[in-house]
């Protein structure tokens, strides 16, 4: 976990120093080219955080459903039935996440 949060901030630190250069690009007088959108970069970081999230969590249920179902396997139905419904709640927001940052990305 401490690899990852590594990670994470290394990259937050990189975004940071490379997104006042793109948001202050100079644009020619005569060209229409656009500035690089920063939001649409925003979203796309959140999608990847959305799906690191939720892989993480549904990662963690797994590993504790087949834990407690090695160490008691009579218990493997009431296990599984209690563990589908956070799982999936899980996968819920994380699919929600992810269209919403599709949204920004496609009317922002």
């Amino acid at each position: 976990m401490k690899k990852f949060l590594s990670y994470a901030a290394l990259t937050l630190i990189v975004f940071l120093f490379l997104s006042p250069g793109m948001a202050l690009a100079q644009v020619d007088d005569h060209a229409a080219a656009p500035v690089l959108p920063i939001g649409k970069m925003g979203a796309g970081l959140g999608a990847g955080l959305v799906a690191i999230g939720a892989g993480l969590g549904i990662g963690r249920f797994a590993a504790a459903a087949a834990e407690s179902i090695a160490r008691q396997p009579s218990a493997a139905e009431s296990i599984t039935g209690a563990v589908n419904l956070p799982l999936f709640l899980l996968e819920g927001v994380a699919i929600i996440g992810l269209v919403v940052c599709i949204l920004i990305v496609l009317l922002g």
